[in-house]
């Protein structure tokens, strides 16, 4: 009964998108109406450009622009073929806009070189100094003066990949640009995405023909289908079996990004340039920065877009907004809101679009732009009590540092380690790694969406990761802002991986509830992970210039784990977990230090113990921002 259940409210739910879909569809083709453009910039380039223009649009009713610029075609092309939504969302389409999407120079149908994360030039000096700020102002500039019944403002916004373009496009600084909205922004490939902490995100192999192989010229196909990578049977004993990231070359010999990749194993000038976080200062428009707490490939990027610009920019409207959603999934209601198995409530998207979102652009675009909108500095969604939470400020202003120390026999707890001696170990070897997920199926998948929230259980019974536990909390604890991990380490080799996970022990006699995607899944003692991150211990002094590890040595391993609100409610437990793999979601490290990790052979990976310490002037920790209730 429960699986009938189950397929009739997917089957309604597909039935409801698809009815949707269809009714958006025909919006479009009876409201807008459509051209496209080959716009040209001042080196001469031309980008592919489509507009579509409210049909009501006239001089007496002018509208403004809301643009998208994306790496992943703007789609459909042709004069008769209609998209089955524009916009961010179903309300601002209906709301009409004069909306506008950009193929950025070097794909699909635009000319030009592409690039990955475009450098930013900060001082330009001739009209073949180009980036994507120069791409936007001559974009703008061409808009408003061929385009009629515009009401000369403009907005932007992007998920992902376009988020960038959003950030990078807003440095434009162009007068007529008054909102720019960065979704889940990459702001930099060395801790976004392709990396973390420096560690190689083994786990986007297949991606990389999307982003290192370009087109022969401007084409509404896309060039790479045929390159991409079948992993057999499963993703890890695929990359298992491949052994050392070297042997990946000869799939990717001609691919440029991984070329590129693995030539820069360190943050040098290339990965430097690339970073598009030190460059956002001098902004003049309203940001809203929009990320999901369970975004598997970019929650550095948001967080630390909206913390950038807060710092560098305190006199502009500056917002943050984060919600109980996987990467992008605030874009598309799928009534239940779920990530994995937990369950969050229903139609947050949807509130998120009409209610936050939708405010932003019509105050700034349509409105009188005065930044007072109704809406706080930031809207966060509390993953504990599953509710939206409103800031003046983030991190809290009433945030308090708090430490969970380790213990001896597996003990987490608020106070300090008075033992002299005190120390857990285990054996890191990998030639069998800790896999990152129990689902054999997301690792063959093109990226890992579901590993976020995923039950540990599957991680906590293997010998080579350590398992710390609170007793049951007595009290709600908030942890709601910056999460540090602080361990004192040894380790038997000359080079290690740490991943540390902060995890909700649910009680043992927590029920299911009713919209589980798996009912064989028990809730009760469920170890529901809430944050996690990697890593490399060659780069615990500098990013851009590696030390190894000096065998039996005592030393410190400091990093930040992505912030975080979640309320661990009464009667659950807080859990931390510590090991050296997280595999295929990252590379393996060798744990002999080798100067190139791309670079390695299977004969340099050995076993490794790695030893935390817990004793009294040597306390591994998580130290983490409580709000007080």
């Amino acid at each position: 009964m429960l699986k009938k259940l189950l397929f009739l409210t997917i089957a309604f739910f597909s039935l409801k998108a698809n009815a949707q879909n269809n009714t958006d569809e025909q919006f479009i083709r009876d409201n807008y109406s459509k051209t496209e453009y080959d716009i040209p910039v001042r080196d001469g380039v031309k980008l592919h450009t489509i507009v579509y223009v409210p049909k009501d649009a006239s001089n007496d009713k002018k509208y403004p622009f809301l643009m998208q610029r994306t790496c992943y075609s703007v789609a459909p092309y042709g004069k008769d073929t209609y998209p089955p939504r524009l916009g961010p969302s179903p309300a601002l389409m209906r709301d009409k806009f004069i909306f506008v999407y950009q193929d950025v120079r070097g794909r699909y149908m635009s000319e030009g070189e592409w690039t990955n994360m475009t450098p930013h030039i900060a001082q330009k000096k001739g009209k073949t100094d180009v980036d994507e700020a120069s791409d936007t102002y001559d974009t703008i500039e061409w808009l408003l003066k061929n385009i009629p019944s515009n009401n000369g403002r403009v907005g932007q916004w992007g998920i992902s990949y376009p988020g960038f373009y959003t950030t990078a496009s807003a440095l434009s600084n162009h007068p007529a640009l008054k909102a720019s909205s960065p979704q889940a922004p990459i702001s930099d490939f060395f801790f976004d995405d392709f990396h973390h902490n420096g560690a190689f995100t083994q786990g986007y192999y297949l991606t990389f023909p999307v982003f290192g192989i370009k087109p022969q010229q401007p084409g509404a196909a896309s060039w790479f289908a045929n390159d991409f990578i079948k992993p057999e049977p499963d993703g890890y004993t695929f990359n298992l079996k491949m052994g050392s990231l070297k042997n990946f070359d000869k799939y990717y010999s001609k691919n440029f990004f991984w070329q590129e990749t693995i030539a820069h194993p360190n943050k040098d000038e290339f990965w430097q340039k690339r970073d598009i976080l030190p460059h956002l200062k001098g902004l003049k428009h309203a940001f809203m920065t929009v990320g999901g707490w369970f975004d598997a490939e970019d929650l550095y990027g948001p967080l630390n877009t909206y913390k950038t610009i807060e710092k560098n920019n305190p006199s502009i409207y500056n917002t943050l907004v984060v919600g109980p959603f996987g990467h992008g999934r605030w874009s598309r209601e799928t009534g239940h809101t779920l990530h994995n198995d937990i369950y969050f409530g229903d139609s947050i998207a949807t509130f998120y679009q009409n209610n936050i979102e939708a405010k932003f652009f019509r105050h700034f675009l349509k409105e009188s732009g005065d930044g007072k909108t109704g809406l706080p500095e930031a809207y966060l969604f509390d993953t504990g009590k599953k509710e939206w939470k409103t800031f003046d400020k983030w991190p809290a202003a009433t945030a308090q540092k708090v430490k969970l120390y380790f213990h001896p026999n597996g003990k987490l707890d608020f106070s300090e380690p008075k033992e002299s001696k005190s120390t857990s170990a285990y054996v890191s070897d990998p030639a069998k790694p800790v896999p990152y997920t129990a689902n054999v199926k997301q690792m063959s998948g093109f990226t890992p969406f579901e590993y976020m929230s995923e039950d540990q259980r599957f991680a906590a019974s293997r010998p080579d990761v350590l398992v710390f536990k609170t007793d049951v909390l007595q009290e709600d604890v908030t942890l709601g802002g910056e999460i540090t991990a602080l361990l004192k380490i040894s380790s038997t080799g000359t080079d290690a991986d740490f991943f540390v996970k902060l995890i909700d022990v649910y009680p043992d006699d927590e029920k299911n509830h009713e919209f589980m995607p798996d009912p064989k899944t028990v809730m009760a003692g469920y170890q529901q992970m809430v944050r996690s991150e990697i890593m490399r211990a060659r780069f615990r002094n500098s990013f851009e210039k590696p030390e190894a590890l000096v065998a039996g040595k005592m030393t410190d391993i400091k990093f930040r784990l992505q912030d975080v609100l979640h309320t661990f409610k009464k009667g659950h437990s807080i859990m931390i977990q510590v090991q050296s793999t997280a595999f295929p979601l990252f590379d393996r490290n060798p744990q002999k230090y080798v100067d190139n990790i791309y670079k390695a052979a299977d004969s340099d990976f050995i076993q490794a113990t790695q030893t935390i310490y817990h004793q009294a002037g040597a306390a591994s920790m998580i130290e983490a921002d409580v709000i007080k209730q």
